[in-house]
């Protein structure tokens, strides 16, 4: 096997892991709300300190990986990213928990763009489309956490003894890996300031990828309400929606190199915002139990490429380094997966939720918009199919 080869399966891994660790700290949300008696309005308020830990790890994620590489970044950040997890099932109170939150929403997003910036660097060397397919394995390891979870809770494990068996499980990985991670080669002279204005380029792109996310927090967090209140089936049916869009999203982020290899990274991105439209408004024209299901597989079929075509296209701005870039890029993108959900829930109570999930359709059409109107700053040649 070649180096290549071999660095792409440990990177591989690393996204893995991090998939991991993630979906086992969400797997047992219900029972750190139980353990801290929250309620449902208190749960949503700790919630909310992952996604400013995530805010405030973004500039410090680019300024890191553009000065000390992202290979140091990824094996420093992994390490105490994986020694983070135990820490939030052993807090004993609010007052340590908060301050857990925010560390694991930071070192996560430190995480995020260390990695895509070293899988950026990869398919560089490798001269063809492969981002996707590590995003691939990230919602994979969504599944394999949640499984994982479900069934240490079966077995009467403790938060903390479940997070220290994935602390042990993640170590183990980064272990594996870190001698088949690289430092990457500096491809851009751009600052390493990460607070500036985005070039027109990384604004397009950071649009198109705010409207993906928005469309993916809301799916995340609403899919499952969808079918209980609107498409009403009964409990046991209840996830089939949630499971249609992940599942497709998943499957649909390991054929989204390929397909963009041969049509190019623009085309893909617009029929992806066709298929988030198209899914979303079957969905709410058709409210049952099969058209609901096809029409969450669309949307997770579209959702699966945004991000990782939108990463890869703002890595390789002429202005900013691969670090930087993504870190512009995913400030202005994560906005709208903070957004997305307390607007559904919001236009639903003056409203109703198929009002919600209509307007959020037209999220599909913002990105199929962005997409096509040609203009040479927006998408260059490099963007266009590749040949063979």
């Amino acid at each position: 096997m070649n180096p290549l080869s071999k660095r792409r399966i440990a990177l591989g891994s690393l996204f893995f892991f991090v998939g991991l660790c993630f979906a086992s700290w969400a797997s047992r949300i219900p029972d750190i709300q139980a353990k801290f008696h929250l309620s449902e309005g208190q749960l949503g308020t700790l919630l909310l300190f992952l996604p400013l830990g995530s805010m405030i790890g973004l500039p410090l994620a680019g300024w890191s990986v553009h000065h000390y590489g992202s290979r140091r970044v990824i094996l420093l950040g992994g390490i105490v990213y994986s020694l983070t997890l135990p820490l939030i099932g052993l807090s004993s109170g609010l007052y340590t928990l908060v301050p857990v939150l925010i560390l694991y929403g930071m070192l996560g997003n430190i995480m995020n763009i260390s990695l895509n910036t070293q899988a950026l660097d990869l398919e560089d060397q490798m001269g063809k489309n492969i981002l996707a397919s590590f995003h691939g394995l990230w919602s994979m390891a969504g599944f394999a956490g949640a499984g994982v979870g479900a069934g240490l809770i079966f077995l009467g494990l403790s938060p903390a003894a479940h997070f220290a068996i994935i602390m042990c499980v993640a170590l183990l990985i980064i272990l594996f890996a870190q001698k088949h991670v690289v430092k990457e080669q500096s491809t851009s002279e751009g600052s390493g300031l990460v607070i500036r204005k985005p070039d027109e380029l990384l604004l397009r792109v950071g649009l198109i990828a705010f409207l993906g996310m928005m469309s993916e927090g809301c799916m995340f967090d609403w899919s499952g309400v969808y079918f209980k209140k609107v498409v009403q089936v009964e409990p046991s049916l209840v996830a089939v929606g949630y499971v249609a869009f992940m599942g497709a999203m998943a499957g649909g982020r390991f054929v989204t190199d390929k397909l963009a290899h041969r049509f190019g990274k623009v085309a893909i991105i617009r029929v992806s915002g066709i298929l988030i439209f198209l899914g979303l408004i079957l969905s709410v024209l058709f409210p049952t139990f099969d058209f609901a299901t096809l029409g969450f597989l669309l949307v997770g079929l579209g959702i699966a490429s945004i991000v990782p075509l939108s990463y890869s296209i703002a890595g390789r701005s002429k202005l900013y380094s691969p670090s930087v870039a993504l870190a512009l890029v995913s400030t202005i993108s994560f906005f709208g997966f903070l957004l997305g959900p307390p607007l559904i829930g919001f236009i639903a109570d003056l409203f109703d939720l198929k009002v919600s999930f209509a307007l959020i359709a037209v999220n599909g059409l913002g990105i199929a918009l962005l997409s096509t109107i040609r203009k040479q700053v927006f998408f260059p040649k490099d963007f266009q199919p590749e040949s063979n």
